[in-house]
């Protein structure tokens, strides 16, 4: 008679060897589908990418001699920390543009969930942006600020104009209610890429966010917002700041990395922030903001559209 041991053993050997080939199938088939995955992303926000690269145009270049510290100027001296946008140019692209809307408007939820958290939210920042163009494009060029769209009444943040993920939507729909959406993402960057199509805004990106770069893209925005020293500076003891920390100070004092407060996150970045005439702060100024011993004032906001000048 055969072992009784002898059989559940050989029983487990075959069940291991048989999950551990499954897994290996799994893997493979995952390896296989990422590069289909970005290949489609990539292919889905180009048209859009093309438009930015052409309309965007990069203003107040930085001193080439900042940023050496841990938040590298990452070669934004060249782009500048700023954007102004040649709204008459997406006048004229309008059919693209509305085209490149359809083809977000045709993206199921079904298929959104597949997707990983990266490449979700690079899908959602382009639409808030893209969006937003085209209500500004509804108005333009009567109009000097995105707040003349709407009555006394209604904001043009309110107006459920944008179709994404099988619903009618607002901008704050798209922005409050899934871009920040408590615990899915939780990523503050995301107030230096979505823009508002003002001067006080950060800089709209000169190409589309995608999942496999947005890190990247993120880190970059942030240190380019923070590095213009006619929105953020340090002068004395006090650091003067956007009003956008104060409006979602909430965001910027989640556990984020290694902060876990707004002046934990902007010491963080203390290397791309520089006094009012450009200098950059030295080791105690880090220090004072990180302590929170620096005082912060919030700037007032400038509304008026971003247009090319």
């Amino acid at each position: 008679m055969f072992p009784i041991n002898a059989i559940k053993l050989k029983k487990t050997a075959l069940e291991s060897t048989l999950a551990s080939r499954l897994a290996s199938y799994a893997m493979g088939a995952l390896l296989l589908v990422m590069p289909v995955v970005a290949h489609a992303e990539a292919s889905l926000h180009q048209p859009f990418s093309a438009m930015l690269a052409k309309y965007v145009v990069p203003i107040n270049p930085v001193d080439k001699g900042r940023g050496d510290g841990e938040a590298d100027l990452q070669g934004i001296s060249s782009k500048g920390t700023s954007t102004q946008v040649v709204y008459s140019g997406f006048k004229s692209s309008q059919t693209e543009l509305t085209a490149y809307l359809k083809s977000l408007s045709a993206v199921s939820q079904d298929t959104f969930e597949q997707w990983d958290q990266n490449t979700q939210l690079a899908f959602l920042i382009n639409a808030y942006n893209a969006y937003t163009i085209d209500l500004i494009l509804t108005r333009y060029p009567d109009l000097t600020s995105i707040r003349d769209i709407g009555g006394f009444f209604s904001s043009p943040w309110k107006q459920e104009f944008a179709v994404l993920l099988g619903k009618k939507r607002s901008l704050d729909d798209i922005e409050h209610g899934l871009i920040r959406e408590k615990g899915v993402y939780n990523e503050p960057r995301i107030h230096f890429a979505v823009n508002c199509a003002s001067i006080g805004c950060p800089a709209l990106r000169e190409e589309a966010y995608v999942g496999d770069k947005l890190d990247e893209q993120l880190e970059q925005q942030t240190v380019r917002f923070l590095s213009d020293n006619s929105r953020n500076y340090y002068d004395g003891n006090t650091l003067h700041i956007s009003k956008i920390f104060s409006w979602y100070k909430d965001d910027f004092e989640m556990k984020w990395r290694d902060s876990s407060s707004l002046n934990g996150f902007l010491a963080h970045y203390g290397s791309a922030l520089s006094s009012n005439d450009g200098k950059s702060l030295d080791n105690d100024d880090i220090k004072a903001i990180k302590s929170g011993n620096s005082e912060i004032e919030f700037l007032d906001y400038n509304w008026a559209l971003n247009d090319q000048e």
